[in-house]
């Protein structure tokens, strides 16, 4: 029996319980981790709250690190191996759980299970953006909403680090010296700013050629005014609730604009594109280029806490859920 967080029915924090659970072996192809460290992540509180359907009952959490302590036939790791994963189904937010080893990722010497189980997702996410989705190139310039949120802190940096202009977006004072100490050359407190009249002014009135936005319905049409004639709007996340449809004669208006909605299981959906990722994010780290700041910690045992302060806005950079 293990300690796992269910949820029966969708809804807000409360729905969510620790309890003990079965954990069976694992079965071809799969390995049991037992977690050191686990993420918590905007996309949990999606599945929690039902705008990104899941069968029910269930598990939450997709992301964690930790030591693979047994293994079924044909998996391709072994146990004593340290591992991270945030792609291979629900229910990190468990002392241990059975994932498919194809989607594990091995955790360097040097990297230590917290901040693994604080980059993998938000790390990946990061890169696939700046690589991936749109090559960022040194001298050009970039807007990421959300600066001081956990991807924005770990983009930002990666960003300078490839030599372009980060302007971000955050909603307090006191983010704005947090995006500031991480890597972001022109921050804009929204709440003060008007961030469509402030990139303009940041960029003498041409805009920038793309628009990294995970906040979603408050930031959306803000976006598409800052980007410039055939500029792309990477729409990544719904933070704040999805968008309102899109009117195609919109991005004709703009100067022919290009939209995109990826994910990250899109772009680690290979066992080779997902390690290749995690690898890209683990040799940042360890370069020193980028630093993962975990803002907050929880015990498991206060995910409903932990949920809340997530939705209001209270946490930075990235939280660490610890499994006991």
């Amino acid at each position: 029996m293990v300690r796992a967080v269910r949820i029966e029915e969708v809804g807000g924090p409360e729905v969510m319980a620790l309890r003990e659970v079965p954990l069976e072996p694992p079965g071809p192809g799969m390995a049991q981790v037992e977690n050191r460290a686990i993420g918590l992540n905007f996309i949990d509180t999606y599945h929690r709250g039902g705008l990104y359907p899941i069968p029910l009952p269930s598990g939450l959490g997709t992301e964690g690190a930790g030591v693979v302590v047994a293994v079924g036939e044909g998996a391709d790791v072994a146990v004593g191996d340290r591992v991270a994963y945030c792609s291979a189904g629900l229910g990190s937010y468990a002392e241990a759980v059975n994932l498919p080893a194809a989607r594990l990722v091995p955790v360097p010497d040097g990297v230590d299970f917290d901040i693994a189980a604080a980059a993998m997702l938000k790390g990946q996410t990061a890169e696939y953006l700046l690589r991936r989705c749109y090559a960022l190139r040194e001298g050009q310039t970039c807007l990421f909403h959300a600066a001081a949120g956990g991807v924005g802190l770990i983009f930002g940096q990666w960003a300078r680090a490839l030599g372009a202009t980060v302007i971000g977006t955050v909603g307090s004072a006191d983010k704005v010296d947090i995006a500031l100490a991480h890597g972001y050359n022109h921050v804009i407190n929204y709440r003060e700013e008007d961030v469509a009249q402030a990139v303009a002014d940041l960029t003498g009135g041409v805009g920038v050629p793309v628009v990294y936005d995970g906040v979603g319905r408050d930031t959306f049409e803000v976006s598409l005014n800052c980007l410039q004639p055939r500029g792309l709007m990477v729409s990544f996340g719904n933070a704040s609730g999805a968008p309102e449809p899109l009117d195609l004669q919109r991005l004709a208006a703009g100067g022919s604009l290009y939209i995109t909605r990826p994910t990250l299981v899109s772009y680690t959906a290979s066992t080779e594109d997902l390690r290749q990722s995690a690898a890209a994010v683990f040799e940042r780290i360890l370069d020193g280029s980028v630093q993962v700041a975990i803002g907050q910690r929880y015990a498991l045992a206060d995910i409903v806490r932990a949920h809340r302060d997530l939705e209001a806005r209270r946490t930075t950079g990235s939280t660490i859920l610890e499994p006991r």
